[in-house]
Parts: structure tokens; sequence; C-alpha cells
């Protein structure tokens, strides 16, 4: 029992303290005068991964490996079948009201990248380059749109997630401590009960990155999709699952390399690995072909989600 609440507060410290980091790092490098632009694309979108990254680096440092690439694994095929499957039963989302296909072609290139490099692991800090130069130019061609359409639109400075102009100093302080200080608090205390959860119930602990720990760290992207769906805001649902997605593939692991070898288990190359890309290729009528993604639709995702969490812990 106790290692079960050990894991639960832990994923609730971890996403505490990584909306904290996200509140003081935006309101800090703001006044910094940091353009709003450039907190966007990096503060904000490394802020909303620091629990996966913490919890796959300190995966690796206790020696549970399959624990770190199972919740990138995980997260992903979360992503896009829960994160998108729930909140279409909850309201549709008008998918063909809205762009996402260059970004969506980058999603499968990360995966396509991400599974080469996986069948020629272990992962180490050669491979680990090799996917954090992906990010940097994820990042780039990012920045150069958002500049051409920030132009084509008004000079306007745009809203940045999480910032508040009339923050005290002390305040911004407060989230920065609690954010460092939560983050590896977190992180501790889920590996060590989801290990020690692993080893009871004679589960491996890649098993549990792909569930228990993958579920638990989608959840701040579930709320986020449920939110937009119900305010029809379809580029918000789509764009947070594929940016969040990609994110994980190029950055979390490819950090996490460098902290140590990452062994890849012949469960993903068999399995897991091509589930998660299956379940991006199942975007393609609601990214590619303008269909909107329904309520039967939502249902079908889930159901898939819910026979693909059989077929793991079977």
């Amino acid at each position: 029992m106790l290692d079960w609440v050990y894991t639960g507060l832990g994923l609730l410290i971890l996403v505490l303290a990584g909306d904290a980091l996200v509140k003081g790092a935006v309101n800090l490098a703001l006044r910094l005068g940091i353009p709003a632009l450039i907190v966007s694309l990096t503060i904000v979108a490394f802020g909303t991964s620091a629990p996966e990254l913490l919890i796959g680096i300190q995966a690796v440092l206790d020696n549970a490996p399959g624990i770190a690439l199972g919740n990138v694994v995980g997260s992903n095929t979360a992503n896009v079948l829960l994160v998108l499957g729930i909140p279409a039963l909850i309201a549709p989302i008008m998918t063909s009201e809205c762009d996402t296909r260059k970004s969506y072609w980058g999603m499968l290139a990360a995966s396509a990248v991400f599974i080469a490099v996986c069948f020629l692991g272990p992962i180490t800090w050669v491979h680990g380059l090799v996917l954090l130069a992906g990010l940097v130019v994820v990042l780039w061609d990012q920045a150069r749109e958002a500049r051409a359409h920030r132009k084509s639109q008004s000079e306007e400075e745009e809203e940045v997630e999480g910032a508040d102009p009339s923050m005290p100093g002390w305040k911004v302080a407060t989230w920065l401590v609690l954010g460092l200080i939560g983050l590896p608090v977190g992180a501790n205390l889920l590996i060590e009960g989801s290990v020690n959860i692993a080893r009871t119930f004679g589960i491996s602990e890649t098993a549990i990155g792909l569930t228990l720990i993958a579920v638990g760290t989608s959840l701040p992207e579930l709320a986020t999709s449920v939110m937009a769906a119900l305010r029809r805001h379809a580029e918000v649902a789509l764009g947070n699952v594929i940016g969040s997605n990609v994110f994980n593939l190029l950055g979390i692991i490819g950090v996490t390399s460098f902290v140590g070898k990452i062994p890849v288990d012949p469960q993903f190359l068999q399995m897991d690995l091509w589930v998660m890309l299956g379940s991006s290729v199942l975007l393609v009528p609601f990214v590619l072909m303008g269909r909107n993604l329904t309520r039967v639709a939502g249902a079908l995702l889930v159901l898939l989600y819910a026979g693909y969490l059989v077929m793991v812990l079977g």
C-alpha cells in the first residue's frame, strides 16, 4: 500500500512542481526582457515536459532505464489514444477547421528517427546528440513560422501561458524554488514506488513505465485537450498532442541519454514502438483528410488504448 501512496504522491508532486516551474521561469524570463515568442517555444515547452525529463533521469540513475523509455513511448501512445479520445467523447473536436499538417509530418519524422535509434540501441549520448539536433531544427522552424505569422497579423505581443505582469518578485522566486525542489522529490518518490510495485506483482519496469507512469504524466495534456475541445479550439488540442510527442521523443530521451546508456527492451522493438507509430498514423483522417474527431472516433481511440493496456499488462 505504501508503494502506491509513494507513486501517487510522486505523480501529484511532479505535476504541481512542473506547473510551478513554468510559472516562475516564464515570469522571470519576461522580467529579464526575453521575447515572449522565445519564452513560448522554449521555457514553456521545456517546463511542461520537466516531469517526464526528471522521471527519465531518475530512472536511469536508479538503474531502471525501462521506466525512462517506457514513459516516453507510453506517453506518446496515450497522448493520441487517450488525450484526444476522451475529449472527443465529451465534445467532438472540429479538426477540419485547423491546419496542423506540417507539424504532423514533423511528428511522424521524429517517430521514425526515434525508432531507428532504438534499433541501434542501447541509446547512448551519441544517439542523444542526433535526437537533440532534430529538436533544435524543430524549434528553429517553429520560431521562424511564428515570427512570420506575427508580422502578417499584428505587432501585438502574444500572451504566454503562466505569464502575470503583476506578479511580485518574491512570488516568482517562490514558484521557481518550489518547482526546482519538487521535481526531483516527486521523481524519486514515483520511481521508488513504481519499481517496488513492479517487483511485487511480477510486472516488468518497462510495463509500469508504459502504463501507470505514462498515463500519469499525460494528465496535464489531457486537461488541456478537454478544455480545448469544450471551447472548440481544435488547433490547441491537436497542437498540444503533436508538440508534446515531438518533445518527448527528441528532448526527453536526448537529454536522458547523457546520464547513462538506455538499453532497449526487445518488447519495444517487437510491439510498443509500432503501437506508438500506429496510433500516430490513426490521425491521418483528422489531420490530412479534413475529417472531424467525432464521439464515435473518440470511443474507438479509447477502446484501442484499453486493448493495448490489456496486452502490455497481460
